[in-house]
């Protein structure tokens, strides 16, 4: 249980709160690279941490992320034509280049310098890295190293990447991303059928409902493994791994590749969740990337041409009754990114964590609010958060069967990442 102070300050991420000024630490996903394609394209617009912004990629390929609004009378940019290096306001011709400088102000006259004192009070520098635009709006005395995440090191035919709009606070989406004692009872149909899971001798030990956690600290975030029952004799393990400030590193199923999510907050009632997968030595599979563009797996069907899932809470989340009675999707809802997105929006945007009653399966949870709250507090004083440096960023989770009375220590070496070599699933 957190006190709804705590629960205000772990939820709330504009600029110069105590999360916001943390997250702005971090270099954050902002748009998949296929939103802004090609030099000149549309411009998109990008709200972040509750801050409306405009992305363009301009003639010479360069990326701007500022500020929507245009200097003059307001107007959004997203009406902009992007045009010779630069984002021209269609209203009366004022013109800013990606880094938010006014260039051109047509009805000024002839060597007037009014234009060089106009700029956009917001512009973050941006780069590409495994199909995503990486921006950072922190400090410029304090920009980390870029994120060395493996799914965003291999190469393109390695991985896939997607995001999705989820309509409530990035930190109970988050929650949820960290909370392994669910899957055997919300998740248990589609285990059996979903094609990125179905077969695997991994799926068949999550009908243990009574999961023994061991969680330990790690430079980045958090190591969270889930026992489960195996075979005599033989324990399976799942171990999750969270980075901060928002990653989780899902445990892979038999050879499908290693998942992963990011849920970066649009605004205090709406996050993104980005979900990756990657194999660490070979190209994705024909099979896994259709079932992954099609809304299978972790993945959702979207209505096409924007982010929205096709189930959403204004259709009820296509619930199945009928299926819902079978067993065929425990919950009544298809598709483990769907499941996992229904629940934790019917909390409500923002759900009240003083009401809580929290068990020995949720000290994943309780520890992540706590590393949080430290690190924001300790900010101020100029302590680096944990998650910055990329060394951090070079680990796995796993799933594995060992001994009943083999500890989870004794194995960590499972959850290095080394580029190129095998990952560890069952």
């Amino acid at each position: 249980m957190a006190t709804q102070e705590q629960n205000k300050i772990l939820t709330q991420t504009g600029r110069d709160t105590p999360m916001g000024n943390l997250f702005r630490r971090y270099w954050i996903p902002a748009l998949l690279s296929e939103e802004i394609p090609l030099p000149d394209c549309p411009p998109v617009r990008v709200k972040l941490l509750s801050e409306e912004l405009i992305a363009f990629r301009d003639t010479q390929g360069k990326l701007g992320l500022m500020s929507e609004y245009c200097a003059h009378r307001r107007v959004s940019l997203w009406f902009g034509r992007n045009e010779e290096n630069g984002l021209r306001c269609p209203y009366h011709g004022w013109k800013y280049d990606v880094s938010g400088q006014c260039v051109d102000i047509p009805s000024e006259p002839e060597g007037s310098k009014f234009c060089s004192k106009v700029k956009l009070p917001a512009a973050y520098p941006c780069v590409e890295r495994g199909g995503v635009i990486w921006t950072y709006m922190g400090p410029a005395e304090n920009m980390p190293p870029l994120p060395e995440f493996e799914w965003a090191m291999v190469p393109d035919s390695h991985r896939y990447v997607s995001k999705r709009l989820q309509e409530c606070n990035y930190m109970q989406a988050m929650e949820g991303g960290i909370d392994g004692s669910h899957v055997s009872s919300l998740h248990s149909g589609e285990l059996n059928s979903d094609p990125l899971h179905k077969g695997t001798e991994g799926a068949k030990y999550q009908a243990d409902l009574r999961p023994k956690f061991e969680v330990a600290g790690s430079p980045g975030g958090m190591l969270i493994g889930a026992k489960r029952q195996a075979d005599e004799g033989n324990s399976y393990w799942r171990v999750t791994q969270w980075i901060m400030p928002w990653y989780t590193m899902i445990p892979p199923y038999g050879d499908h590749g290693v998942h992963g999510h990011a849920w970066v907050p649009i605004d205090d009632e709406n996050c993104f969740a980005w979900s990756m997968t990657h194999h660490p030595t070979r190209p994705l599979h024909e099979t896994e990337l259709y079932a992954m563009q099609n809304g299978q797996g972790m993945y959702a069907e979207l209505i096409p041409g924007t982010y929205q899932t096709v189930a959403n809470k204004s259709n009820g989340y296509l619930m199945d009754r009928e299926g819902q009675k079978s067993g065929r999707f425990y919950s009544g809802v298809k598709g483990i990114g769907m499941q996992d997105a229904s629940l934790q929006e019917s909390m409500g945007p923002i759900v009240d964590r003083s009401q809580e009653l929290l068990v020995a399966t949720d000290v994943a949870i309780v520890q992540a609010r706590r590393r949080l709250l430290a690190a924001a507090e300790a900010l101020p004083g100029g302590a680096v958060p944990p998650g910055i440096d990329p060394a951090t960023h070079h680990v796995r989770s796993a799933s594995f069967k060992v001994p009943s009375n083999v500890p989870l220590a004794q194995v960590e070496d499972r959850f290095k990442a080394k580029l190129g070599e095998a990952h560890t699933s069952i």
